[in-house]
Order: structure tokens, then C-alpha cells, then sequence
């Protein structure tokens, strides 16, 4: 993480967006396996390998979060629907530049999120996109 934090430093603001946005999403109404969900929807989807190492840590630490440590990576259904709805909404807010068709906007309701998370999701989403682009980059 050092060393990520090192190459990033060369641009400070590129940096301390990250860190602003990042702590924003992490004081979101998200918990935290649906946070991890999400960043590692992106890490995976942008071929992060820095993000996927350090996700994967973060997922092996919280209740339910080893299980669902492959699936992820391997972009396969999760095993828990509700985790299942969110990482589909991930992809989907990603796919159609945020214009979800309402109906999936519902799916992603009914799974037991509301219209606050969606908006974390997209909150989500710009963080870990920016950081998965700026990794890549420095070639982190």
C-alpha cells in the first residue's frame, strides 16, 4: 500500500481526491460487505491487481466475506442474492452510464436497498474507477 500511496503522491490532488472520495464512501449507509462488493466489482471489472490483492484481505476480515472472495474474482453470481442484486446494479450503472432501466432499479430496491445506496453505488464506483485507473497507470 506504501508504495501505491508513493506513486500516486506525484500527483497530490489525484491522491487526496481518492482519499477524500474514498472516506466518503466508507462513511456511507453501505456496510461494509456491500462497500467491499462494489470496489471489488470494479477492481475485477478494470483488471486491478493492486485493488484485487487488497480487497481480497479486506473481504477475508469481515463476517461473510470469504465466501464470496471468488466469485468476485471470477465474476460469477454470489451466493448471497441480496450481495447478488448490488454487484448486478454495479455493472449495470457502469453498463448503461447510470441510465438503469427503472425495472432494474426496482430489482435493486426489492433486493433491500434504497435509493440513497443507489447513489453510493455511483459514489462507489467513481472512487474505485479512479483508483483502479490511476493504479494501472503507475503501473502500481
Amino acid at each position: 500500500m506504501e508504495r501505491v500511496i508513493a506513486l500516486l503522491s506525484e500527483s497530490p490532488e489525484m491522491l487526496n481526491g481518492f482519499l477524500q472520495a474514498s472516506k466518503l464512501f466508507e462513511s456511507s449507509t453501505l456496510d461494509p460487505l456491500s462497500r467491499e462488493v462494489v470496489v471489488m466489482t470494479i477492481a475485477v471489472r478494470n483488471d486491478c491487481r493492486v485493488c484485487i490483492a487488497m480487497h481480497t484481505g479486506r473481504l477475508r476480515e469481515i463476517p461473510d466475506g470469504t465466501e464470496m472472495i471468488l466469485p468476485l474474482r471470477n465474476k460469477e453470481a454470489l451466493p448471497d442474492e441480496r450481495r447478488e442484486a448490488l454487484r448486478q446494479f454495479t455493472l449495470r450503472v457502469i453498463a448503461t452510464a447510470g441510465e438503469v432501466p427503472e425495472e432494474e432499479i426496482e430489482e435493486f430496491k426489492t433486493a433491500g436497498y434504497t435509493d440513497r445506496n443507489a447513489l453510493e453505488v455511483v459514489l462507489g464506483i467513481g472512487t474505485y474507477t479512479m483508483s483502479t485507473l490511476a493504479n494501472r497507470l503507475v503501473r502500481a
